[in-house]
């Protein structure tokens, strides 16, 4: 887990190879729209993926797209909306894995 005003570094990939973002988002989290919110970010990115409340109280993110747009995704992951208090992200790169056709929300 690193910190909430942390940026990890992404796993090495090559120019142009869509990459993926996994995170857990942990704090004041649920009950504030931050679903929503990702996915408006992440559609303004042009990212695909999914957002989902987690059991334990946090906000499971899973984002495919361009490096640089997934580097801005986490950035604003950091704080999330006006309403949350993120206290933590924890963070992990790969290469892309299954493909997504568009950014959801999952209940």
């Amino acid at each position: 887990m690193i910190p909430a005003q942390s940026v990890a570094n992404a796993a090495s990939m090559e120019i142009g190879e869509t990459a993926q973002l996994e995170a857990v988002v942990y704090g004041q989290v649920q009950g504030v729209y931050f679903r929503l919110h990702t996915r408006h970010k992440a559609l303004g990115l042009g990212l695909v993926g999914y957002v989902e409340n987690r059991p334990d109280g946090s906000v499971h993110v899973l984002a495919q797209g361009e490096e640089d747009d997934l580097r801005s995704l986490l950035a604003w992951l950091q704080h999330g909306p006006d309403l949350a208090r993120v206290t933590a992200v924890d963070v992990t790169w790969s290469r892309t894995g299954r493909g997504y056709a568009r950014f959801e929300v999952h209940e």
